[in-house]
């Protein structure tokens, strides 16, 4: 994953989670001997936002007295915490004597090396997905390196590619009768593969696992560990794999998430226990339901209102509903409580239940929905269980093509249970009263805003940016901000640039992000010889730089509600060109940029047949801004503070939170068989979409839609699994990507050469 910061690990601080229950569900299991990074590691284990646990350290002989300091104090931390001390044997056996004095209440095991970590909501997440597959025998996600190399490792469970290389890590969540059934680790000789062993053990007695799909394992690459030590035993410990390896006489399937198998499943109440979590009087809770955490401008509403509002006062849980990877999930860890990838760990069927539970645990006390049609689908179901949980949602455009409407109809369906409906323009306001006929008193247009402090062009240096990305210093330069997708029209883009040039070629458009039309709007361009003007730059992180490099912002989209690029740009003091969609006009005035009308249905977004009119508008609105441009520039900015200030945003959600949490909601909802049958009708409707959704997922991640279709294949698993364990795994991703631009560059001087030739050929029998 892009832009993964491998410095956000978790347990660099102690967080203050108080409980009055103490059970012990869960038995974590630690060996300590030379432990340097045991208090993070600790910190990680005490922050778990599941605290029915036992924390067990087995001290394996160690003399280090950094490591019995460190015991010392751990003893005395926590009272889930015990520690044993018994002599030095191998990390293997004191596992399994760890297990051997788990508590009898505890279901499952964890065995995490002292210096290793998880994610807060690890053992929540794992023990919940295990509770409902009760058949499955263990639970892992996906694993973090980090330390003195770094890497995300993401590999679909194959039990027979087990046989030949370990694609799993030591820790998961087992359940102990299956960790007992097989013996426990049983291998008690020094630096061998114990940990693959125990997996080609259970795998070989029929055990399948539960593979979440989250980055909650924290891997620390040392190279004294126990695996740079096993390689030094290599022969016998690969020779021991192999007799355990011989052993497994059938395939192992796991569930992989996320996944799509429902199929008429009654909906049920959440049936796992609720942990007793002390709720702190002097905050506010609120649930923050949204599709994922991905870059957009809806997001960034997401992110930067939960960031703005007071910690002191509000706690956040957010909940995801859209089977996606999630580039900016580090971003909302940092400013939420907690974080649920709803389609990493649980069916779709199973949603509602979690939500109950997570409600009654997290003590909610509102809930909000910004753009989540799986969200909106539950709202009946949660306000039939809580009647006094106040709901409200957040729309930014109503999308005709989307289910004529889109969430518009989304929340017009389901109005009934929510308080009230904010909209970021006056325009979608007025046709969700109009065409959806949702009362004028339970709408409200909050205008997004931006933050001005952040959007400072005296922040920047222009020069050094214009080097920085090797851009000329003598070109009007235009910036297309986007995702390239259906919905921004990047084909009309390219009609504009293509007449525009034809007046005036002392330019260069920027095109800045990423999407399914990304590369053939390359390959159109390189097509229509546009090359020279069009420079592509993929993702960027921080867009403000290209806004500032740029004399104007283009947005050409068939469908906006307030375009958050528009809002930056601004600021920034950029004027824009903007179709008259969604609050455009609203935002854009004759001072500050154009508005041009949009001449295409929303219904023929797919149609890239554009009228002459419309791309002549966008020309000469380019060049009237360019006639004038330093008058324009210099009215943006200003534009902005007076009348978007993002922090006029944040002042009047706190002050709506604040009335909702005052005065509960007087709303009821009565019937949970109707509203859970609802829910089961959309399941089975958007079986299919869901279906696609997440074969796309197993594309960006594994490069199959099925991973686990694709046959055992024995080389490149080889390859890369030498890397990984010489912790080189970087060195493999170059090789790789060279390996694959090599192959594309001997495709094209093919194509060049004999493929010409080839075609010329087709072409003269064709037509004889």
């Amino acid at each position: 994953m892009a832009n993964f910061d491998y410095d956000l690990y978790p347990g660099k601080e102690l967080k203050n989670i108080e409980y009055t229950g103490y059970k012990k569900l869960v038995s974590v299991i630690t060996t300590a001997y030379a432990s340097n990074y045991l208090m993070e590691t600790a910190y990680s284990v005490l922050n778990q936002t599941f605290p029915y646990f036992e924390w067990i350290i087995v001290n394996d002989g160690s003399k280090n007295e950094k490591t019995l300091e460190t015991l010392k104090k751990l003893k005395t931390l926590d009272k889930r915490i015990k520690v044993y001390d018994k002599e030095n044997e191998g990390v293997a056996k004191s596992r399994d004597y760890g297990a051997a004095k788990a508590s009898k209440e505890s279901k499952y095991i964890v065995f995490l090396d002292d210096d290793d970590l998880i994610s807060d909501n690890y053992l929540e997440m794992l023990y919940y997905t295990l509770e409902l597959n009760k058949d499955a025998s263990w639970a892992y996600t996906d694993v973090v390196g980090f330390g003195e190399n770094k890497y995300l490792w993401k590999k679909h469970f194959d039990s027979e590619r087990m046989k030949k290389e370990n694609l799993l890590v030591v820790t998961g969540m087992i359940r102990k009768e299956a960790f007992n059934d097989v013996n426990g680790f049983e291998t008690y000789e020094r630096e061998v593969y114990e940990d693959w062993n125990l997996w080609l053990k259970l795998i070989a007695k029929g055990h399948y696992p539960v593979h979440v799909s989250t980055n909650s394992f924290w891997y620390r690459i040392k190279n004294n560990g126990e695996l740079a030590k096993s390689k030094k035993n290599n022969k016998k410990a690969k020779n021991q794999i192999k007799q355990t390896a011989k052993t497994i006489k059938n395939k192992v399937e796991a569930i992989e998430f996320p996944r799509e198998c429902y199929n008429w499943e009654l909906i049920e109440r959440n049936k796992i226990e609720i942990p007793e979590v002390k709720r702190d009087s002097k905050k506010i809770n609120v649930l923050f339901i949204i599709p994922w955490m991905v870059m957009g401008g809806a997001d960034k509403f997401n992110l930067d209102l939960i960031t703005a509002l007071d910690k002191e006062k509000y706690t956040f849980t957010i909940v995801t509903t859209q089977e996606t990877e999630y580039i900016w999930r580090q971003k909302f860890e940092q400013v939420a409580n907690d974080v649920f990838e709803l389609p990493s760990f649980l069916d779709r069927k199973d949603w509602p239940a979690f939500m109950e539970y997570l409600i009654e645990s997290r003590h909610i006390d509102i809930i909000f929905n910004s753009n989540s049609t799986g969200g909106y689908i539950m709202l009946p179901y949660i306000k039939s269980l809580f009647p006094k949980i106040p709901i409200i949602d957040y729309i930014h455009m109503e999308e005709w093509y989307n289910r004529n409407g889109g969430y518009s109809r989304d929340t017009q369906g389901v109005s009934s249970v929510i308080e009230k409906t904010y909209f970021c323009n006056k325009n979608s306001e007025k046709i969700l009263n109009e065409h959806f006929n949702v009362p004028k008193e339970k709408i409200e247009t909050i205008y997004i805003g931006v933050d001005t402090d952040t959007f400072d062009p005296k922040k920047y240096n222009k020069e050094e940016l214009l080097e920085k990305y090797n851009l000329p210093k003598d070109k009007k330069i235009i910036n297309f901000v986007a995702r390239i997708t259906y919905q921004k029209r990047p084909y009309l883009f390219l009609r504009i640039i293509e007449e525009y040039v034809k007046k005036d070629k002392d330019v260069l458009f920027l095109v800045a992000g990423n999407g399914e039309l990304f590369d053939p709007i390359k390959k159109l361009t390189q097509k229509k010889k546009l090359s020279q003007y069009v420079r592509f730059l993929g993702k960027i992180d921080n867009p403000s730089e290209i806004y500032i490099v740029s004399d104007l912002s283009l947005n050409c989209s068939i469908k906006e509600g307030l375009a958050l690029t528009s809002y930056e740009s601004l600021s920034l003091g950029i004027p824009v060109i903007s179709s008259d969609v969604g609050g455009q006009k609203e935002l854009i005035t004759s001072d500050v940029g154009v508005i041009v009308p949009c001449l295409q249905e929303e219904k023929d977004v797919y149609d890239y047949e554009y009228s002459q009119e419309e791309i002549d508008n966008y020309v000469n609105g380019i060049e009237k801004i360019f006639k004038d441009l330093n008058k324009y520039k210099q009215k943006c900015r200003k534009h902005i503070i007076n009348n978007f200030n993002i922090k006029d945003m944040y002042n009047k959600f706190d002050k709506i939170f604040e009335n909702l949490y005052k005065n509960k909601s007087k709303i009821k909802f009565e019937n949970t068989d109707v509203a859970r049958e609802l829910i089961v009708q959309y399941f089975l409707g958007s079986k299919k979409s869901n279906k696609y959704y997440c074969e796309q997922y197993n594309i960006s991640v594994y490069g199959n839609k099925n991973p686990s279709k694709i046959k055992n294949r024995t080389i490149i698993p080889k390859i890369e699994n030498f890397f990984a364990r010489h912790h080189i795994h970087f060195v493999y991703r170059f090789l790789r990507k060279f390996i694959k631009d090599f192959i594309l560059l001997i495709k094209s001087l093919f194509n060049c050469t004999i493929g010409i030739f080839i075609n010329i050929v087709k072409i003269f029998l064709k037509r004889l």
